[in-house]
């Protein structure tokens, strides 16, 4: 019983871990897309150095997202009582 309990655990932080995530990649997205399109609004001839700034900061942006998302898969998938879990699942599915 211990090892589900690890496994709830596991799936609610995990779960929790990309909620946050999302929840801020998606402001710093939005604050970064925001500032880019003033600075092309004031300045239309700098739009070139502002769009590949842009999409550079927005690519390393989302990437913490993503390694959000391997830390949760991690917490899902590699814990040291997955046999106990899958032996537990196992063996309650053939009653």
């Amino acid at each position: 019983m211990n090892a589900l309990n690890f496994f709830i655990a596991g799936v609610t932080a995990a779960g929790f871990g990309i909620a946050i995530a999302a929840f801020g990649c998606g402001i710093g997205q939005a604050l970064g897309l925001k500032a880019a399109v003033e600075g092309i609004a004031r300045n239309p001839e700098s739009s070139g150095k502002v769009t590949v700034t842009l999409l550079i900061g927005l690519a390393l942006i989302e990437s913490l997202c993503i390694y959000a998302l391997v830390v949760a898969l991690i917490i899902l998938f590699a814990h040291p009582q997955a046999a106990d879990i899958a032996a537990l699942l196992g063996s309650s599915a053939g009653h």
